[in-house]
């Protein structure tokens, strides 16, 4: 540090400043040194979005055993510091630390500007604060830890209706809260790697919400079973047994996904022949000679036994020269598929009335009863069909969406839960229809009231630009190094020093930044009760490996249940 900073950490007291109020700075007590009065280091350069500052070794040290645990922390990376200006106070956060070889006992670190308030004159406090920064220090201006107080003002709701998620670090008693309006309006994901108490701080944050908002519409699709215990009793929790959906509502892409198994030149062939067959199967319902003209992708029922019939036609129609094969693989497959046990939450013959408005009003949680979120259990539905499950239910809330532009707007919000397995990135890209619909509400959602809510442990696996679209980012710890750089490249600026801190989290812990928040923030979770907490616990092997009995007949039920598939 250059003798000049040091003469002036020597000699600078607020008190002792022209214009300085008595309370502005309070007296020690018996020789306790105020360490929120005392700067802790200098600013050395400026930059746009950031600066570079001297630190005090020795002030460090002294802040270390203060009371306040926002000014212990003071400095160390991750911490916000604030500086002095013409017009009130700026506040950073701490990016870096390294130790300056030109002076001994000095530190060089490299901060963020986060906003900037304006100052009490009576009390020195801050008020006022906002995001961004107009009137920037100067090389020389001094820097002060941020005490909790300062803290409490920067992190104060503005108004607007927010949602409380937990305490803020390093605060014992700073509340956290998301801006609902901003978070839901612009998207949102949650990163965390497995173990990290994601699945509890996804319910945590979908009680609150729905908490706030009972008559809401919210549909959470739910891979592995994990959210039916956390909302059994404030939701309706749909899966192969009563979901019911019903198969007609496939446009043509979706049915190509189920029904045509061949690739290149014969999957073209087929898919040709199934567009032709499907479109008279849908005109024979008397409800496409009341719309007129329909297309390939109408919803309008039909009867899969109308479909078979029809390719059976198509290939009795066929010269000899023409090979029948593409027509009976169809036809195979769809008897297959209604045949199939598995497939029945689908493809029941009981599905083929017009329960269109049924179900997207069940779906959908229209009206919502006090219970506005649907959880949609896709764990028991068979493998090769869970994607285009998906892209049936994200499709359907997009369309729905599209097509009441003339309604009043109703939002929803579409949770994905493992959305890396949906949205994949090119490497992984499989064509399916799910990942095209997604990305569609990444990008368009917002504007026809839909929010997307992303959830995955390998942000990196999702598709180029979809974490981008999402205005909101919380990131729990992420142990990849590739997963660690791709959502530092999502998130902006001025939270790089907090993202370097996604490493070191502790579970229920996570960094906040974005629309939803007014600055980044590092929160620990709220705990949430039993009985509101998803299934995916670890399981204990010292503790289930010392007791034993009933072995046999566990067995036996779970082979019965094995066989029936469920049920």
């Amino acid at each position: 540090m250059t003798d000049m900073a040091t003469q002036r950490f020597n000699t600078f007291n607020p008190a002792d400043e022209p214009g300085a109020v008595a309370s502005r700075a309070p007296a020690a007590r018996s020789g306790v040194v105020d360490n929120a009065a005392q700067p802790i280091g200098v600013v050395l350069e400026i930059a746009g979005s950031g600066s570079q500052v001297a630190l005090d070794v020795q002030r460090l040290n002294e802040c270390a055993d203060d009371l306040d645990p926002s000014i212990a922390l003071a400095g160390q990376v991750g911490s916000q510091v604030k500086i002095k200006t013409s017009e009130g106070w700026l506040l950073a956060s701490v990016r870096n630390q390294r130790q300056d070889r030109r002076e001994s006992g000095g530190i060089l670190a490299n901060i963020d500007f986060m906003g900037e308030g304006r100052e009490e004159k009576l009390t020195g406090k801050i008020h006022g604060f906002r995001r961004g920064v107009t009137r920037y220090p100067i090389p020389g201006a001094l820097v002060f830890p941020a005490t909790t107080e300062d803290l409490r003002q920067i992190y104060a709701s503005d108004g607007r209706s927010a949602i409380q998620v937990g305490t803020v670090y390093p605060t014992n008693d700073i509340r956290a809260g998301l801006y609902v309006d901003a978070m839901l309006g612009k998207h949102f994901a949650l990163l965390g790697s497995t173990g990290t108490g994601k699945s509890t701080s996804v319910a945590l944050i979908l009680h609150r919400i729905c908490e706030s908002a009972p008559q809401g519409h919210v549909v959470m699709i739910d891979p592995h079973g994990e959210y039916s215990a956390a909302f059994r009793n404030t939701g309706v929790i749909y899966d192969v047994g009563n979901l019911q959906m019903p198969y007609w509502l496939m446009n043509f892409e979706e049915h190509c996904e189920v029904f045509v198994t061949t690739s290149g030149d014969d999957r073209q062939e087929d898919a040709d022949i199934l567009a032709k067959c499907l479109l008279k199967a849908r005109s024979k319902n008397r409800l496409a000679e009341s719309l007129g003209k329909i297309t390939v992708d109408s919803p309008v029922p039909y009867l899969l036994s109308d479909l078979t019939n029809m390719i059976q036609d198509e290939a009795g129609k066929l010269d000899k020269a023409s090979s029948s094969a593409p027509y009976m693989r169809l036809k195979t497959k769809i008897d297959e598929i209604k045949g199939d046990p598995r497939y029945q939450f689908m493809f029941s013959g009981m599905l083929v009335g017009d329960t269109m408005a049924d179900f997207i009003g069940k779906i959908f949680r229209m009206p919502s009863n006090g219970k506005p979120i649907a959880i949609i259990d896709v764990s028991g539905v068979p493998s090769d069909i869970t994607s285009t499950v998906v892209a049936v239910l994200s499709r359907m809330v997009f369309d729905f969406a599209v097509w009441g532009r003339e309604e009043k707007t109703r939002p929803i919000l579409l949770v994905c839960e493992e959305a890396h397995r949906y949205v994949p990135n090119e490497k992984n890209a499989d064509g399916s229809s799910v990942g095209r619909i997604l990305s569609r509400i990444a990008k368009e959602g917002r504007k026809y009231g839909i929010s997307l809510g992303l959830i995955t442990q390998r942000p990196s696996d999702l598709a180029e630009g979809v974490l981008s679209q999402c205005g909101t980012i919380l990131s729990m710890r992420l142990n990849n190094d590739r997963d660690q750089a791709f959502v530092k490249a999502a998130m902006p600026e001025g939270a790089r020093g907090f993202l370097d801190s996604i490493p070191a989290l502790r579970n229920r812990e996570c960094i906040i930044c974005g629309e939803g928040v007014a600055i980044p923030i590092r929160v620990s979770f709220d705990n949430l009760e039993e009985a509101k907490r998803p299934a995916s616990e670890d399981p204990s092997f010292t503790e289930l490996w010392r007791v034993s009995g009933g072995e046999e007949d566990r067995v036996e039920r779970t082979v019965q249940r094995w066989r029936a598939q469920g049920k």
